[in-house]
This record gives structure tokens, sequence and C-alpha cells, in this order.
């Protein structure tokens, strides 16, 4: 691969940034009295803070780089996700979001301690630490490779700059400086894409109309197939998909969870969840049309992309096309919108987990009293730890060519179940934690072993299942069999208050 040479103005920008958003950390440093302060910001949050925050944390690099990337190579089926945001949004705000209010949660798990027990609390509190350890390697993976791809600089030494600066910020200023951190990030990555959007529109010969005709002549706006296949993604397999994982992310991941549970009511919850998912369309829409302009450009300037990123390496068009195309300077703002992508989720994973052992693991298995000062600085320290053990995770994150697959082997594997169980609780009293178990093991054995590892054979060819499945296969399994388990195992019917059938007595805000 040809390396471009990355500017003295590019590097001024690019560490611009980078101080910008430590210098954030340490404005809001050393304010958070209570583990109430430094984990959810006193519930005091505008509600279109965390909106902002909760897009620009799960619109990580691996969306930035992974869906320009699958556009440019497959076709834009994943359009199909962009409604699935506001079809979960009703679900959200009817039965998950009123439960979280009424029990004040911290994190999303002290609802499952309160449904099924102790236990069930800790077993799916370790799957979401697993998941979303899996998923933050990732995102500290992907803006190291945009910066090793356009200026030389190993790999593995970008993994532990990203990594030090972002734990940096957070360590300092618990979840006031992710969300305000965030807001700026949001301008950045959104910004970024539609200079780059505008740039394609201007830089290929006919403009709209002709990407839009050369999309259509080499099948990238296969919009239209409405057939069900493990082996390929489709608009229907994306819009049925997508809508589970939106319940997912938004109803029972703590890096969600949390933000919500910073606004003061129900209605900033709502709000900042319809939103989120306006953004969501927005974005999604955005950067499948940088994939098909990307395809449009090289399809006119033969020979400028190296053969072997165009067949294999799609994740790396993007910042090849940023270093090598754009002018100096705005290369250095564009690279910036990958960092704050990618810097965005790693504050949040990094954050959220740290609330997680503290809050499900820590404070239930604690035999002393500690004073609310002990434990802010405890989670300071367990911030900066897991974020160091993060950045091992992306080091072997770096052998696994597509960003996107190995996300959804993490999360499919372990995203799935934890809704699986959320839902069982919410909407069954007879649902209980022994028959939840008795359908995630196999669950998650046969999605690996029959998903992940296994290839099939099809029309005389070897292929494996697209990765867009591993989260509905799992779930699915885990939901089926765990509440027809839960019928067979006598156990006590659960109290009303934990499921969507309570009524309280009083309307809440």
């Amino acid at each position: 691969m040809v390396q471009a040479g990355f500017s003295t103005l590019n590097y001024v920008i690019l560490f611009v940034y980078l101080a910008a958003m430590v210098t954030i950390g340490i404005l809001v440093a050393g304010k958070q009295k209570t583990t109430e302060d430094y984990f959810l910001a006193r519930r005091k949050m505008p509600w279109f803070v965390v909106a902002m925050s909760m897009f620009a944390s799960l619109t990580s690099a691996i969306s930035y780089m992974g869906h320009p990337g699958t556009a440019y190579k497959e076709n834009i089926a994943l359009i199909a996700m962009a409604p699935a945001g506001l079809l979960a949004v009703p679900v959200l705000i009817l039965i998950f979001f009123p439960i979280y209010r009424r029990l004040n949660i911290t994190t999303s798990y002290e609802y499952i301690f309160h449904r099924y027990g102790p236990a069930a609390r800790y077993a799916v509190s370790g799957l979401f630490m697993a998941g979303r350890l899996g998923w933050l390697a990732t995102v500290m993976y992907a803006p190291a490779l945009a910066l090793s791809v356009v200026t030389g600089i190993n790999v593995y030494f970008a993994i532990i700059l990203m990594g030090v600066l972002a734990i940096s910020y957070t360590v300092m200023g618990g979840l006031a400086a992710v969300l305000w951190t965030d807001v700026a990030q949001f301008v950045i990555l959104v910004g970024g894409a539609i200079w780059i959007a505008i740039s394609l529109l201007v830089g290929v010969d006919g403009g709209l109309p002709e990407i839009m005709n050369i999309a259509g002549r080499t099948d990238h706006l296969n919009v239209f197939d409405w057939r069900l296949s493990l082996f390929e993604m489709t608009a229907l397999a994306a819009l049925l998909i997508y809508t589970f994982k939106q319940m997912s992310d938004s109803g029972t991941d703590q890096v969600s969870i949390q933000r919500l549970m910073a606004t003061p009511n129900l209605k900033g919850m709502a709000k900042a969840a319809v939103t989120g998912a306006f953004f969501d369309m927005f974005m999604l829409g955005l950067l499948l049309f940088l994939g098909l302009g990307l395809f449009a450009w090289y399809q006119q300037h033969p020979g400028t992309l190296p053969l072997e990123m165009a067949q294999v390496n799609q994740d790396r068009i993007l910042p090849y096309y940023i270093i090598h195309h754009l002018p100096n300077g705005v290369s250095g703002l564009m690279i910036a919108g990958i960092f704050a992508a990618a810097m965005s989720s790693m504050d949040s994973g990094i954050n959220s987990l740290s609330t997680v052992l503290v809050n499900d693991f820590i404070k239930p298995l604690r035999t002393t009293q500690r004073t609310e000062a002990q434990d802010v600085r405890l989670a300071r320290i367990l911030t900066l730890a897991v974020g160091a053990f993060a950045m091992g995770l992306a080091f072997y994150v770096s052998t696994i060519q597509q960003i996107l697959r190995a996300s959804a082997q993490f999360m499919g594997l372990f995203g799935g179940p934890i809704l699986a169980l959320f839902l069982m609780g919410m909407l069954s009293r007879r649902a209980h934690f022994r028959g939840w178990l008795a359908g995630t093991i196999p669950a998650v054995l046969i999605t690996y072993f029959g998903a992940i590892r296994h290839t099939w054979m099809v029309g005389g060819k070897q292929v494996q299942v697209h990765f867009i499945y591993y989260f509905p296969i799992c779930f699915g399994i885990t939901l089926v069999i765990g509440y027809i388990a839960s019928l067979l195992i006598p156990a006590p019917l659960a109290d009303e208050e934990y499921t969507r059938f309570y009524k309280p007595g009083q309307s809440e805000e």
C-alpha cells in the first residue's frame, strides 16, 4: 500500500482535537463527590446532550469506517436499518423506561437483581462486561488502523496513544466528562461525514446522478431484496434484526441506560431516545452514501486504489480516500472525525464497565461499609484498569480483518441472551433465571460453532452465516428454550412491580 505523508498541518489539527478532549476532562475533574455524581452526573443532564452522547457513543469508528466499506463492497441493504430505531422506541418507552425510572437504578442490571436475584445479576453483568470489552477492543483498533494507514505509525503504538488519551479524561471527569466530550465529538464526526460527502459529489464526474447510476449498474442499490438468507445481508433481514438490536442497545445496554438515567425524569429519557433514533437514521444514510460515492469515485479513477485493499480491506477505504484525495488540512479534520467516533465509544465503554464493576459486583459483595469519597476513588482506579485491559484486547482484535464481523461476534454471543433475559422478565411473571440459563448455554454454543466457526456448502461453494445473524440466532434460541424451560421448571411467580403489568399509584413525570 502506498503511504501518503501526513503533513505538519494535519498533525496540528489532530493533536489540537485530542488536547481539547483532555481539557474538557480537566475542567470537570474533582467535582464528583459521590458515585452518583461520578456515574450519573447528578441525574441533571439535559436530554439533548444525552441524545447526542448516545448517538456518538454507539456510532463508533466501527460504523464510521465499516458502513462505508460494506456499502462499497456489497450493497446498501443496511439502509433498511434506518427505521429500526424508531420502531424500537415505543417498546422502550412503554416497557423498559418506566420500570427503570420507578426503581431509580444506576445500572440496568440492578433491575435483573430485583427481578431474578443476585445470581442472575452477576451472570448478566458478567456477560455485559465480556461483550463490551470485546466491542471496546474493536473501537480502539479501528482508529489505530486509520492512523497506521495514513501515517505508517505502528498500529500497536497508535492503540496505546488513543487509549491513554480517552482513559485520562474519563478517569478525571466521570460521566460528565464523557457526555460533554461526546457533544464535541458529535459535531466533529457528523460534520466530517458531511464534508466527505460534499467532496465526493463534487469529485465524481456527473455528481449525484452518476453516483446513483454506477451504484444501480453494479447492484449496490440492492435494497428491495426481501428474501431471508442466512448467508447474505438483505433488506428484510436488516430491518427485523436491527429493530431487536436497537432494543438491546437502548433498552438493556449499560452504555445507553447510564446516559438515559442521567436525565431528570421519564420524559427526558423518552425525548433523548426519539432524538437519538432520528440521528441514527440520518447518519446511517450518510455513511452508506459515502460507500456509494467512494465506489463511483474509484470506478472513474481506476488504478488509484491498491488491489489488496479493494479486494480485502474495505474498512480501510474511507481513511485511504481521506488522506490521498482530500486537501492538506481538510484530511486532518477528517481523520479527527474518525478519532472522534472512536473516542466517544471508548470513553463510554470504559465508564460503563467501571460503573457495573462498582455497582453490580463490588458493592453487593463487600462486607464493610465504605464512604462515598472512597468509592469515587475506587471508580477512578477501576476506570484506569478497565481501559488498560481493553487496550490489551485491542492487540488481539488487530488480527481480525473485518471490523464489523469482529464486533458482531462479541455482541452477538453476549447481547442476544441479555435482551432475552430482560424481555422474559418484563413480559412474564413465570420466567426465571434457571430457565434462562437452560436456554443461554445451548444458544451460545450453537451460535459460535454453527454460525461463527462453521462453513456451509451452498451452491457448490463454502460459505459462512452472515455476521448480522449472530445476534438474532443467539437471542431467539435463548428466548424460546429459556421460556419453555421456565414453564417446565417450577418456581414462584415474580412480583408484578418488576413487570410491565404493574400499575403505579401515581403517574411519573
